[in-house]
């Protein structure tokens, strides 16, 4: 079941675009407002965001050049009355994917959705977000709250091991097969301990990245 992230105020709109695609076999989360949607995305990367264009706490083409930032790929859809020529501009070079003008057919809606995920792929199994720490998992990239972050092979893959696994603890000596021992490289458990020390100084010391002593590591969000 592919997740997607709703952003509208109007209550009545969003219940009835989630109760239909979620009989349709998405799984929908209604945002009330920018804030809880950029809250959520760095939870969990969906599949797609429906975004309205005129919300409590700002402008959807600005949110949307915001997700460009550090999600180049997740694909973005406008719902909104808005619909005259100069905003349909703004709203794709902001780069949103789609533009539906309300009012819509809930079956033109699901249309659109299936061939703009068509054309773009599952976003929620390439990128994997953790505290504000995003893992490009095709491109090899990391960014921290924004920012992209040079690591080493060994410290992108010791990252990479972490974010699969989010929420679940994953043992010293599991990290050294996986990140060191594949690769025919047969390391001391002291390797790892310096890797993560500078894994951790390169993103800022992250609340996320926890300890679990005298047994491994957790990526675990913390809000």
């Amino acid at each position: 079941m592919q997740g997607l992230i709703y952003i509208e105020d109007d209550l009545s709109i969003a219940l009835a675009v989630k109760e239909y695609l979620e009989s349709k076999n998405f799984r929908v989360t209604v945002c009330p407002t920018l804030a809880e949607a950029e809250r959520r995305i760095k939870e969990r990367v969906p599949a797609c965001v429906l975004l309205d264009w005129n919300m409590p706490d700002g402008r959807g083409d600005a949110f949307c050049r915001w997700l460009r930032s550090s999600w180049r790929e997740l694909p973005v859809i406008f719902l909104t009355v808005r619909s005259d020529s100069a905003d349909i501009v703004s709203g794709f070079k902001s780069g949103a994917d789609d533009y539906v003008a309300k009012p819509f057919e809930l079956e033109v809606l699901y249309s659109r959705l299936l061939a703009v995920l068509r054309r773009t792929g599952n976003a929620a199994e390439r990128y994997l977000s953790c505290g504000g720490i995003t893992v490009d998992q095709n491109r090899h990239t990391v960014f921290c709250h924004y920012e992209e972050i040079a690591l080493s092979a060994a410290e992108y893959q010791l990252l990479l091991v972490l974010m699969q696994n989010k929420g679940r603890t994953v043992t010293r000596a599991r990290l050294l097969e996986q990140v060191w021992d594949v690769n025919g490289s047969f390391v001391n458990d002291n390797t790892l301990t310096v890797t993560m020390k500078r894994l951790r100084a390169k993103l800022s010391q992250p609340a996320c990245l926890k300890t679990v002593r005298s047994v491994g590591y957790r990526m675990e969000d913390t809000v």
